[in-house]
């Protein structure tokens, strides 16, 4: 079983802000600030593409559930990230589908940086050819 279906099964301990039948929210043990969150649908899923439609679409509700009360809160909150790594390649650290939900602040230190001036511009022939492959794909799920 995973570290994160050991959380929801109640064998490992967490800090818990939120839970329902089919997710739960706990505080991350490395956050990125205080008050950052991780959403986790209960059912075991390695990657977001395993989740059915409604554990993600719950998954983001509660994310935006987590996102109110960061703002609401007494904790140090000028905007918000949800962030969801899907893969190792892209950074996913535990095999379960999970919600990284966490405050911002100016100079917090975090970011993900990515210079749009650095970055090519394909051009709209090329922006066409991907879109056609995406919608081809689209179309064939």
């Amino acid at each position: 079983m995973c570290i994160f279906c050991r959380i929801a099964s109640g064998e490992l301990p967490a800090s818990v802000v939120y839970e329902d039948e089919k997710t739960i929210a706990f505080l991350d043990i490395q956050p990125i600030n205080p008050g950052h969150v991780l959403v986790i649908p209960k059912a075991h899923a390695e990657s977001l593409v395993d989740l059915s439609p409604e554990d993600a679409a719950q998954m983001m509700r509660v994310g935006q559930i987590i996102d109110r009360a960061l703002r609401a809160s007494s904790l140090r909150c000028e905007g918000v990230n949800l962030f969801v790594a899907d893969g190792a390649a892209a950074g996913q650290e535990v095999g379960h589908a999970h919600l990284h939900v966490f405050p911002r602040f100016e100079e917090d230190g975090f970011g993900i940086r990515l210079d749009s001036a650095e970055r090519a511009t394909p051009g709209r022939e090329l922006l066409n050819e991907t879109a056609i492959k995406l919608k081809q794909a689209v179309d064939s799920l």
